[in-house]
């Protein structure tokens, strides 16, 4: 596992973040003012000196549950709050709009084209804040200063990493599924043409040399595609017909709905099945939660000046709402049975006692995450 994973991933995930956060805050009618706040505050709060520090040094990659709460806590850092709905919906998003992208790299070393275009999108979000524009440029040139030294094995095994990461992660994504990049399993459909990797010849030729060193012979296979020379050093990726920047945001100039950003689970099963294998305790996750919260800061709802009005947003509609859109499902009110009814109510009854619900069970115990993280 390479131990300089979890900066490219926290940056490309804070950047597809905003992509969705600025496209919904828009398609929502949220005031100006109220969108480029919190566009301001979460990149403040993300690119910010202390945390960008520990972030860079090197360490394993943080699991799918634990790098959600730590995204959880970014987007909660500015005046808007986020439902537990949409904020699952929008971790899937992240997800698998970065890891199309990593599967559109050609080379290992593309990888940073992503964080490099995600970090220049970024940048012109804020850029009338000049103070948060000075901690992208920053963090910016600690990327260069420390990948750009890399070699190529590391790359490698940096995006092995990545795969690693992605592997079990398969969600259906209505963007994708329109524009027949994905299939309906939730795997991604890639082409086994396109450009190969800047510097590698084209596949398909095979040539013979004698004892000093004169090509002899040539012979050619089937390649079971059909590739080109990259168009440019590694800037593009070629996907069927279409030319696609990687890491650049692809809801600009599209109208989005709640149907078109919405995520499917692939089987019947909920999301949070596709994370099983992170439900095993880490030890090291309460350290390292506490952490990171202490460098994003500790500002509690409550503490907020009384000039700066907090907003809840619910970016996506509920999965029942979406199955009802796209497949135009029709509910049909049975007769209710009265005593399987009272027998149902009887049962729910004695799961809490006195006929209260458990401390946990309350819906206010997580409304705010940014509460959560502080209680620990």
């Amino acid at each position: 596992m390479s131990v300089r994973t979890l900066p490219l991933v926290f940056i490309n995930l804070g950047g597809e973040m905003l992509y969705i956060l600025d496209q919904r805050l828009q398609a929502l009618n949220t005031s100006e003012d109220n969108s480029e706040k919190v566009l301001n505050d979460i990149v403040g709060a993300m690119f910010s000196k202390d945390f960008m520090d520990e972030l860079l040094k090197p360490q394993q990659l943080y699991s799918h549950r634990t790098l959600k709460t730590v995204l959880t806590r970014l987007a909660h850092a500015s005046i808007m709050r986020l439902n537990q709905a949409s904020m699952d919906k929008l971790y899937e998003l992240m997800v698998m709009a970065f890891k199309y992208q990593v599967f559109l790299c050609p080379r290992p070393k593309d990888l940073l084209l992503i964080t490099y275009n995600h970090i220049d999108t970024i940048r012109e979000f804020v850029r009338h804040t000049p103070v948060v524009v000075n901690q992208v440029d920053e963090t910016h040139r600690k990327i260069i200063e420390i990948y750009s030294s890399l070699a190529e094995g590391d790359f490698q095994l940096l995006r092995q990493t990545l795969l690693i990461f992605f592997q079990d992660m398969h969600i259906r994504v209505s963007l994708f599924l329109k524009n027949k990049v994905q299939n309906p399993n939730g795997r991604f459909a890639l082409s086994p043409s396109g450009p190969v990797p800047h510097g590698i010849d084209v596949p398909g030729l095979i040539r013979m040399f004698d004892r000093k060193g004169r090509e002899v012979r040539r012979g050619e296979f089937p390649t079971g595609g059909s590739y080109t020379s990259p168009i440019r050093q590694g800037c593009f990726a070629l996907h069927g017909n279409r030319v696609i920047t990687l890491g650049m945001n692809m809801y600009v100039g599209t109208v989005l709905t709640p149907h078109h950003l919405s995520t499917h689970a692939c089987t019947p099963s909920p999301p949070a099945i596709l994370l099983q294998k992170d439900d095993a305790p880490n030890l090291l996750a309460k350290e390292e939660l506490n952490l990171l919260a202490r460098l994003m800061g500790s500002m509690k709802a409550e503490d907020m000046p009384e000039t700066e009005t907090g907003f809840r947003i619910n970016l996506f509609t509920s999965d029942q709402e979406e199955e009802d859109c796209l497949f135009g499902v029709i509910n049909i009110q049975a007769m209710q049975d009265e005593q399987a009814a009272t027998q149902l109510a009887r049962i729910a009854g004695q799961f809490a006692e006195g006929g209260e619900m458990p401390e946990e069970l309350s819906s206010s115990k997580g409304d705010d995450l940014l509460a959560m993280m502080d209680e620990l």
